[in-house]
């Protein structure tokens, strides 16, 4: 771009924008990028800042914690506590609800993140993120469980920063994605694209092929067709790509398309999928869709899902729309 345009101004022309955005959510997008710079900081030092390995705990799914899950968790927490954003957190890494303190000033909105997607890849050096949705609460009640529980289309903000080569900041209005760059010499998030879209087609998949065995018949069938290439019924050749953090793929199918799938399997029957629908799910479907592609559990869109629990999980299936109905289609067929 021949004119570098920081964050805060393009959050500032937005507010004064035909489709104004309200201060306090402006506020809390600042916010939230201030704290992922602290974050990517943090993440930079790695071994020297003494915060690579294991907590020695578990969070409310029973996985084990990173020193940086639990760190990254206390920055968002402490960044966006006394701000007056916000009525209230919900974190991957908390059992319950985080109220605003009463000693502060309470907002209209509420914060759901995951600190740190990609905890396998922290002592490895790569490419791991932070995810985030906001909602807007509604009522003048003191904030409670309930009022988090809302679909996916009613978020107001959702995305993520990914801390990679370069730390990148992507999210969404609801009027297209955009991308920021960090300016590690500045300080500052500098617009890198705009009206990011995903192309309708792909040549790539991303899916822990060693859990094959487990996997319903529906997603054997379409990677059994990937894999088949041009002497298949697909007739073109594919290619695999697994990082094993959610952001980092995601981002690369924001960027150049592709297909992401975390599917339910047989080893846990009894949970719908291992993503979580309102940290995780929720925002990157919404962050897929606004750049023209497509997300689905497999049977519907994951959107229009009215989650039941703070911690839901869900089938993940998202990126390029063709592929994404194609595998929704076979996952339908294979109900009837």
């Amino acid at each position: 771009m021949s004119q570098k345009i920081s964050l805060a101004r393009y959050l500032a022309d937005k507010q004064r924008g035909a489709e104004a955005i309200p201060e306090q959510l402006k506020s809390l997008l600042e916010t939230v990028a201030d704290c992922c710079k602290s974050i990517g900081n943090a993440v930079n030092k790695g071994a020297l800042g003494g915060v690579l390995g294991s907590a020695g705990s578990e969070n409310v799914q029973g996985e084990v914690q990173k020193k940086l899950d639990i760190i990254s968790n206390d920055m968002l927490i402490e960044a966006n506590n006394w701000g007056g954003n916000l009525a209230g957190m919900a974190s991957e890494e908390m059992d319950e609800i985080l109220p605003i303190p009463g000693q502060y000033p309470q907002g209209d909105y509420l914060l759901m993140f995951d600190p740190l997607d990609g905890s396998s890849n922290i002592d490895v050096n790569v490419s791991i993120g932070t995810i985030f949705s906001v909602l807007k609460k509604s009522g003048a009640a003191p904030v409670a469980e309930a009022d988090f529980l809302q679909p996916g289309v009613q978020q107001v903000a959702a995305g993520y920063c990914v801390y990679g080569p370069q730390a990148t900041l992507v999210f969404t209005l609801g009027n297209g994605v955009v991308m920021f760059t960090l300016d590690r010499e500045l300080g500052t998030f500098i617009l890198t694209q705009e009206n990011v879209r995903i192309p309708a087609d792909t040549k790539e998949f991303a899916i822990n092929m060693s859990n094959m065995r487990h996997w319903d018949e529906p997603v054997k069938r379409y990677v059994d067709e990937c894999l088949a290439g041009k002497e298949g019924v697909r007739g073109k050749d594919f290619n695999m790509r697994w990082i094993a953090s959610m952001v980092a793929d995601v981002h690369r199918i924001l960027c150049r398309g592709g297909i992401f799938m975390y599917p339910w399997d047989k080893r846990e029957p009894g949970k719908p999928g291992k993503l979580r629908l309102m940290y995780e799910a929720n925002p990157m479907s919404w962050l897929v869709e606004q750049a023209g592609g497509a997300s689905t559990d497999g049977r519907q869109r994951i959107l229009d899902i009215v989650p039941t629990q703070l911690h839901q999980r869900v089938s993940v299936v998202l990126g390029s729309k063709n592929e994404v109905e194609l595998v929704t289609k076979y996952h339908l067929e294979g109900k009837a």
